[in-house]
């Protein structure tokens, strides 16, 4: 369920490769929002419908447990992986083709998950839908800065759009996480229809993978409405040698902008952060619904509906992020602000780990609540302070360093909860870990060495404005 662009430093003698282009000219700020809002809707809708059947599919094409476990490190280490030479690749040769590219590649996966019974087909699908999600990691976003800016000017408010972004994508998960559910219990309802479309097609579709072969098909959506929405101005050529020169200079550009820079370090830390309270949410929490309800079915059904709830409750917060950003005068005290929220959530299941009273329930669902909500305020807040910072020529690569942070501590995070004691420690702890990173912003981030906006006007780091 988690779910992420630099500019060289002048005087470092590092360059990117490819101009810094405006995209979309010829679009105002609307009509951007709108389309930026759609492709985030379309991209993460068919990822939702696996959610709630991905393992039990696996499970009735004969994988174990420990199989299944290693489908999703090859989605997760493929996408660590990929992450920054594709956020590069978006800023070589332009965003639409690598966010079309990232839809073909997921409608293979989905295509394999819903038609493969084999092991090598099942992880070849998952290392395709890792690569996906590297590739769309940035390219969609970066598309909507580049173009509001090119329209109204490095000012131009951010945080909505962002805001209804993050919106789009929580509802999509929403919503595909319930009729990925719904549609096999759906085809079991009808006398036999179930049966039908397994022997009709020889065992190769059965209920529980028409999710994954819908979600091809909305995949093909995604890769027609990208190519046909996102306009982008020409660009050079791309040649092979441009791109093997560009993708490392593009990476090494963002790397140090995260190193040299104050407050995109800052925005780094939050994006590892959050990967650390995803981790202790994902691993477990299901656990607990299943010892609530007795059973693992059971369980898993209402784990279903508290992940609909959480991602409810990260749109939410997502549009709450721009008033959040008003009441506290400024992007950085609403990150604060989120990271309080998010804290005290993880304080609310940590402390009532152990217990199944109504009480101590109604605690840990209001503390599950509170976590997608804090995460839903600090992201639109934390990207525009980040958005900020960059400039169009690198603006996908530092989006991809942010979910690379975010990946790689959720990671680590997650072998450590597994190897803490069941309780109220692993929670504890990772609230602590978000506390303490949201008290970095309690201070404005010191003036450090000056980066380029797309204006080309140099503005002291740090001193991103106050909103």
């Amino acid at each position: 369920m988690s779910g992420r662009t630099a500019t060289p430093q002048p005087g470092d003698g590092a360059s990117i490769p490819s101009p810094s282009v405006p995209a979309g000219r010829g679009l105002d700020p609307l009509t951007a929002r709108r389309r930026f809002i759609t492709v985030s809707f379309l991209f993460w809708l068919p990822i939702g419908m696996s959610i709630a059947t991905g393992v039990l599919l696996f499970t009735d094409r004969g994988m174990g447990l420990a199989a299944i476990a290693g489908f999703f490190a090859v989605h997760s280490l493929t996408a660590a992986a990929m992450e920054l030479p594709t956020g590069g690749l978006s800023d070589v040769i332009g965003r639409r083709t690598v966010l079309a590219t990232a839809g073909l590649l997921n409608c293979t996966a989905f295509t394999l998950f819903g038609l493969a019974g084999a092991a090598w087909a099942i992880t070849l699908g998952m290392a395709l839908m890792g690569c996906a999600r590297a590739l769309s990691s940035g390219p969609a976003e970066a598309w909507y800065v580049d173009t509001v800016h090119a329209h109204a000017g490095p000012d131009a408010d951010l945080r909505t759009g962002l805001a209804r972004g993050g919106s789009a994508m929580s509802a999509a998960l929403a919503l595909g996480t319930l009729l990925g559910g719904g549609l096999p219990w759906l085809l079991g309802l009808g006398p036999g229809v179930g049966e039908w479309l397994t022997d009709a097609t020889g065992g190769l579709v059965i209920p529980l993978s028409v999710p994954a072969l819908l979600g091809a098909l909305v995949e093909i959506v995604f890769v027609l409405y990208v190519l046909s929405a996102l306009p982008e101005p020409p660009r050079p050529p791309a040649t092979l040698r441009g791109v093997v020169g560009g993708v490392p200079a593009a990476i090494a550009a963002g790397l140090r902008l995260g190193a040299r820079d104050a407050l995109i370090r800052r925005v780094l830390l939050t994006a590892s952060a959050t990967g650390a309270a995803l981790a202790a949410v994902e691993l477990l929490t299901p656990g607990r619904a299943a010892a609530l309800m007795g059973t693992a079915e059971s369980g898993a059904l209402l784990f279903a509906g508290l992940a609909c709830a959480g991602f409810l409750c990260s749109a939410l917060g997502s549009q709450l992020a721009p008033l959040a950003a008003r009441l506290t005068r400024s992007s950085e005290r609403a990150v604060l602000a989120g990271g309080g929220v998010v804290t005290l959530g993880l304080t609310l299941l940590g402390i009532t780990t152990g217990s199944t009273s109504p009480y101590a329930t109604a605690a840990a669902v209001t503390g599950y609540g509170l976590v997608y909500l804090g995460l839903g305020i600090a992201g639109p807040n934390a990207n525009d302070l980040l958005h900020r910072r960059v400039d169009a020529s690198g603006r996908a690569t530092a989006l991809s360093v942010q979910s690379l942070a975010l990946q790689l501590v959720a990671a680590g995070a997650g072998l450590a909860v597994g190897t803490l004691p069941l309780g109220p420690l692993p929670w504890l702890l990772a609230a602590g870990v978000v506390l303490a990173v949201a008290l970095l912003w309690v201070r404005r981030a010191a003036v450090g060495p000056q980066v380029l906006l797309p204006s080309s006007e140099p503005v002291p780091a740090g001193s991103a404005p106050e909103r």
